[in-house]
């Protein structure tokens, strides 16, 4: 079914775009919210007859988008979360996150139009911002570890103990060795009279 948009919607299309959905998609979650119409041939051209209106205003709308594009060109976010032992974060680091970050860097960013494959390990991510249609940003994202110095801490512990125990146990087997052989001797030594 064709169904021209009222609005955007990310990983589907943009306003006045004209796309291919399933029927129930359209006619029950589309339709009814008022997020598109139905793409029948007058309402393509009514579409047409607008953009053609509107061409000027679309132009505008692009030229602010590249303007706000080009703010967050040499930008790159560092996001702390929670790390556990293992290495994977208690929870996710996704687009609220990000535009957390953004906010915090003076940059207002609607959450709605960035998408980041959820983040669920330490690394580095890329969170795409959506302005229009023709202007996308990709922005580095980086997920550290928020308690990188308490995960050391643990971990150089544990190597600690691990070495301690380690050390404990070779001392007992260095024990342990000469008493072996101090009674391999007595049997080798009852052994030799019998066999004479």
């Amino acid at each position: 079914m064709e169904i021209i948009l009222k609005e955007d919607i990310i990983g589907l299309g943009f306003k006045n775009d004209i796309v291919n959905v399933k029927s129930g998609y359209g006619r029950n979650y589309l339709i009814p919210q008022g997020k598109g119409v139905i793409a029948s041939p007058s309402a393509k051209k009514i579409l047409a007859e607008n953009l053609k209106q509107q061409a000027h205003k679309l132009a505008a709308q692009k030229a602010a988008a590249e303007e706000k594009a080009a703010q967050l060109a040499d930008v790159a976010l560092e996001i702390a979360a929670k790390v556990s032992a293992t290495g994977q974060l208690y929870g996710s680091v996704g687009a609220a996150q990000v535009a957390d970050e953004l906010a915090k860097l003076g940059k207002e960013v609607d959450r709605k139009i960035i998408t980041m494959k959820d983040a669920k390990k330490v690394g580095d991510y890329v969170a795409l911002v959506h302005f229009h249609k023709e202007v996308t940003v990709e922005l580095p994202v980086k997920v550290v570890a928020e308690n990188a110095a308490e995960l050391q801490a643990a971990a150089e512990a544990e190597a600690a103990i691990k070495a301690a125990a380690d050390a404990k146990k070779a001392a007992a087997e260095t024990e342990v060795a000469p008493e072996e052989t101090e009674a391999e001797a007595e049997v080798a030594e009852e052994e030799a009279p019998a066999e004479a």
